[in-house]
């Protein structure tokens, strides 16, 4: 349309309630396109149109020419003449629902604007309310903001403020929810009282999300309550009459039943077990949060945008099960990956080590599965031993003592089976990268548990393992005081 006017053409769109699109779409100045989401998206939207046309080169008057007659000679309007003394917005929204994809929020938000036009006496609140709307849609789509009260059903919406709005209207979640439950339960709730009253609940539902974010410790626990699957409508129902403190006790309590276990019963989890990975995947994700925290004197937030971005694993700290490598460059990658760390490990003798290298060295491409496992056993052995330990049970291994969390891109199947130098090996030369590592990940692997007399900063052995679950169990800076009392033995 830009370009039409900059040609004299005598096309014009004019908007009832947002006078200041019609003046923005005349200059559609980029310094100005954060300022207003209906700005924003204009200028995004005139970007790819503009993209579109460049990428035709010479020809691009040639398409514009063509455009400009479609535009003019095959548009046509449906024209629909309401009866006097029916409302046209509820004429509309019948008319259309099920048949133009809007959201209940764009739906929601026409009759709103329509609604709080005025009347006789009444005052036009409508341009105050489209102004307000913006500025919480704006607020709901910074990704930090958004990322620690969206559930993954939640985040898929495109208009955030639907979040609010399904929370006053209530009903089924998920699949379950009606299409258009929300639009037809917040009219009914206008028709029954003030448009007003809607909306200033919206207003008051926005700025318990901002306070919440602004709370360091509200947003650390209902970051994490909202990771493990807590719906934003279930805590905005706990919050409801409480004080701030009482409103963090109640947080408590609903962490403590996300774990549902005893500090024994932690130490006993198995690896084994899918209940029990997931288990240890959420204190382990407690742990994390919690670590951060605790940090007050820091500006540092546990990054639950970054959370829900990436796909996390449970990964070994120290593994021991190279066997479930099965196919040749697996092989391969692994006995490289140990070869490098052989070279730098400072506690084995010349000998042991230049008979390793000549091992890995002399395979080659002449490598199967009986060769690499006897040879993968003999040098996790020589890292076991290199720490004086000696290897570990099954259930040492698959405890939460040996476990971390790490995003699944970080690692291949190699690396998931590799010992401890190798992993630590690649978590440094991801830091270096820049990437992002859970602290208690990174902490883990720079031995920060580990009293200092009794670190090997190559091996992870006993009295890492001791350590590491005594900072988890901690109540002081672990996960302990989310966890049940023990009950004692009759």
């Amino acid at each position: 349309m830009k370009g039409f006017r900059n040609a004299d053409a005598p096309y014009s769109i004019t908007y009832d309630t947002r006078p200041g699109s019609e003046g923005y779409l005349k200059e559609l100045d980029a310094a100005r396109a954060d300022s207003n989401i209906d700005y924003f998206h204009l200028h995004r939207a005139y970007g790819c149109i503009r993209t579109w046309f460049d990428a035709h080169g010479p020809r691009r008057q040639h398409v514009a020419n063509k455009f400009y007659g479609y535009l003019f000679e095959s548009v046509r309007v449906i024209w629909y003449e309401a009866p006097k003394g029916l409302d046209s917005t509820t004429l509309f929204t019948r008319l259309n629902v099920g048949k133009i994809p809007l959201t209940d929020a764009e739906l929601f938000k026409a009759l709103l604007l329509s609604r709080s036009r005025g009347g006789a006496g009444k005052t036009d609140r409508s341009h105050e309310i489209a102004a307000q709307w913006d500025s919480i849609e704006r607020d709901l789509q910074h990704p930090d903001v958004w990322a620690f009260v969206a559930d993954e059903a939640s985040a898929e919406n495109p208009t955030r403020i639907n979040l609010l709005l399904d929370t006053i209207a209530g009903g089924p979640q998920g699949r379950a929810r009606p299409r258009f439950h929300t639009f037809d339960v917040l009219r009914q709730m206008m028709e029954q009282g003030e448009p007003s009253d809607v909306w200033n609940r919206v207003v008051e539902l926005h700025a318990m999300v901002l306070g919440w974010y602004e709370n360091r410790d509200h947003y650390h626990k209902i970051g994490y309550l909202v990771a493990v699957g807590e719906r934003f409508s279930d805590l905005v129902a706990l919050a409801d009459g409480e004080t701030k403190s009482g409103f963090g006790a109640i947080l408590d309590g609903r962490i403590c039943d996300t774990l549902d276990l005893t500090p024994s019963e932690v130490a006993a989890l198995g690896y084994e077990s899918d209940t029990h990975k997931d288990k240890y995947a959420r204190v382990l994700l407690l742990m994390n949060v919690e670590t951060v925290r605790r940090q007050n004197d820091s500006s540092e937030r546990y990054p639950f945008r970054t959370h829900r971005s990436d796909t996390w694993s449970l990964e070994h700290i120290h593994a021991q099960n190279a066997e479930l490598l099965t196919k040749t460059e697996q092989w391969k990658e692994w006995l490289r990956l140990h070869r490098e760390a052989l070279l730098d490990l400072p506690s084995i003798e010349k000998h042991s080590r230049d008979k390793f290298l000549r091992r890995i060295d002399d395979v080659g491409d002449q490598i199967d599965r009986q060769v690499f496992q006897d040879l993968a056993r003999d040098v996790t052995i020589a890292f076991t031993l290199a720490n004086g330990s000696t290897a570990a049970s099954s259930h040492s291994v698959h405890s939460l003592s040996n476990l971390a969390l790490l995003a699944s891109g970080h690692n291949n199947s190699a690396l998931n089976n590799a010992v401890f130098e190798v992993k630590r090996r690649r978590i440094l030369e991801l830091d270096r990268k820049r990437a992002y590592i859970p602290i208690c990940t990174r902490q883990v692997f720079l031995k920060y548990y580990t009293d200092a007399d009794a670190q090997q900063v190559h091996f992870w052995g006993t009295r890492d393992r001791e350590a590491y679950l005594n900072a988890i169990l901690s109540r002081a800076g672990g996960v302990g005081a989310y966890l049940k009392p023990e009950v004692p033995l009759s």
